[in-house]
């Protein structure tokens, strides 16, 4: 038996709309793949910029750290050719001026300390000052054990002993070895004495100490 045309056309229609949702469904997966890859060229991209910037950031630290290093380095430098740079003297000095000190008390501590290393005279004041070592006096003052006279000036001390310490570290900014340098010179002068009550003039003295290398005898 013949089919009916009409049924033929039915069929037709229906194949020409399976064939319109195939294609429907290839461009909407198409369309779908594009998008998808879309976005993975776009996540690669931004990844590949996040990388950039990162090899962009550790370059920068990395010369950041370097000029860092410069500077470091040209400090160091420059404190050397400032070390290099002091120029050793032949002697230290250590000036008081206006110590409210007795000048004879002064004098005594000066001799007592002459070619004396600087650490050893500073150790014998603080003796002098728990009286335990006399500094040696003339005229008619009591006898010590040791010596004929002696006594135990423990203002000048103390004020000496501050000398003392400037002297040393003016000694080591001059270049001289310690070990070596000993005291040279010591005087005691009147400073300019402001009057007090009744017509007195207070005490004022300047202290000159100088010290330099020597060889022991």
């Amino acid at each position: 038996m013949e089919t009916p045309k009409h049924e033929h056309k039915v069929e037709e229609k229906h194949s020409h709309e399976n064939k319109a949702e195939t294609v429907k469904t290839e461009s909407q997966k198409s369309e779908v793949q594009k998008h998808e890859n879309k976005d993975e060229t776009i996540k690669t991209e931004s990844h590949r910029s996040e990388e950039h910037t990162h090899e962009h950031k550790t370059e920068e630290k990395k010369e950041g750290e370097k000029n860092k290093g410069k500077v470091e380095n040209t400090k160091t430098e420059a404190k050397k050719e400032q070390v290099k740079k002091i120029v050793k003297k032949e002697e230290a000095i250590a000036r008081g001026t206006s110590l409210s000190l007795s000048k004879r008390h002064c004098m005594y501590l000066c001799t007592f300390i002459k070619n004396k290393k600087i650490d050893q005279a500073i150790a014998d004041l603080e003796l002098v000052i728990k009286f335990k070592k006399p500094v040696p006096f003339k005229g008619e003052i009591p006898h010590r054990k040791g010596m004929m006279s002696g006594r135990y000036p423990i203002n000048a001390s103390m004020g000496f002993i501050k000398l003392l310490k400037s002297l040393r570290g003016n000694s080591l900014m001059n270049g001289l070895d310690l070990e070596k340098t000993k005291i040279s010179y010591g005087s005691a002068n009147w400073a300019h004495r402001p009057m007090r009550t009744e017509n007195r003039r207070a005490k004022r003295t300047n202290v000159l100490i100088k010290a330099r290398e020597m060889e022991d005898n």
